[in-house]
């Protein structure tokens, strides 16, 4: 069996936004992978050129009671180094496993798979390559008896907001949490009572009172802008693990489902 890694640089990369210039410099400094013989907040505060009292803070900030805490869960894996342009492709898709691997929070999957459970109207918002992602969730999760919509035109996201109630879950895809649209037509679900979850790779500290959840997914450098892999890739690998706590509900009547589908597909081929 495959092993990951835990690893605290996706919880250092998530809350990038809520840090000070000062602690995205620390930020900066780990991320990068820094080496130290001495891991006192003493003399690293020292080797950053910063004060300890800056360093419990930036700990705390990343979800730990302080510095030592946090510099003994700090690691940084190995990576080989080749000339290829098939090793950095094939690293990234791996460094986003181990990523995701560290930031999953399953208690808030299998929250978000009681509300696809229980809610009767489910709507998928996303733009670009979110919006691809909007509607693969729509076609994988129709195949298993879940009728939910995809949404990502904004007219049509502006106007869903007389559609929405208390009895629908919304959720709005935006890898950078910047796509306005999402955000706005998300935060108006939320205002008509709907369940609101955000899929995003930024954990802005307005999110959390914006919405009901905020799911994070694994991040990696210029993503968004899909220069080396896709980036949707960390949203499907996410929405698969939901999909797989979903199938597991009820397991032997989303199989039946789902071939239903499958038969019903080949016969339009024949």
């Amino acid at each position: 069996m495959m092993q990951f890694e835990r690893s605290i640089e996706p919880l250092i990369e998530a809350r990038m936004a809520q840090f000070t210039r000062n602690e995205r410099n620390i930020a900066a400094q780990f991320l990068a992978g820094i080496v130290f013989d001495d891991p006192s907040s003493k003399a690293v505060a020292q080797q950053l050129n910063t004060s300890e009292a800056s360093l419990t803070r930036f700990a705390q900030k990343c979800g730990f009671r302080g510095f030592r805490e946090f510099v003994y869960a700090y690691s940084r894996p190995n990576k080989q180094t080749r000339e290829d342009f098939v090793q950095p492709v094939l690293a990234s898709y791996q460094e986003l496993l181990n990523k995701t691997y560290s930031i999953v929070d399953m208690a808030q999957i299998r929250r978000l798979t009681e509300h696809l459970l229980n809610k009767k109207r489910v709507y998928v918002y996303g733009k670009g390559s979110s919006g691809m992602v909007a509607r693969e969730m729509k076609l994988r999760f129709m195949r298993i008896g879940l009728v939910c919509e995809a949404i990502t035109d904004d007219d049509m996201m502006r106007m869903n907001v007389v559609t929405v109630d208390k009895d629908c879950l919304v959720i709005g895809i935006s890898i950078s949490g910047r796509t306005q649209i999402v955000v706005d037509a998300l935060q108006a679900a939320a205002e008509e009572g709907a369940t609101t979850v955000l899929f995003t790779a930024n954990e802005g500290r307005q999110f959390a009172k914006m919405f009901d959840e905020v799911l994070l997914f694994a991040v990696k450098n210029n993503l968004e802008y899909g220069r080396m892999i896709s980036p949707q890739f960390p949203v499907l690998v996410v929405l698969d693990i939901l999909y797989a706590d979903y199938m597991n509900r009820n397991k032997t009547a989303r199989e039946t489902i789902w071939q239903r589908t499958y038969d019903a597909l080949q016969q339009s081929k024949g």
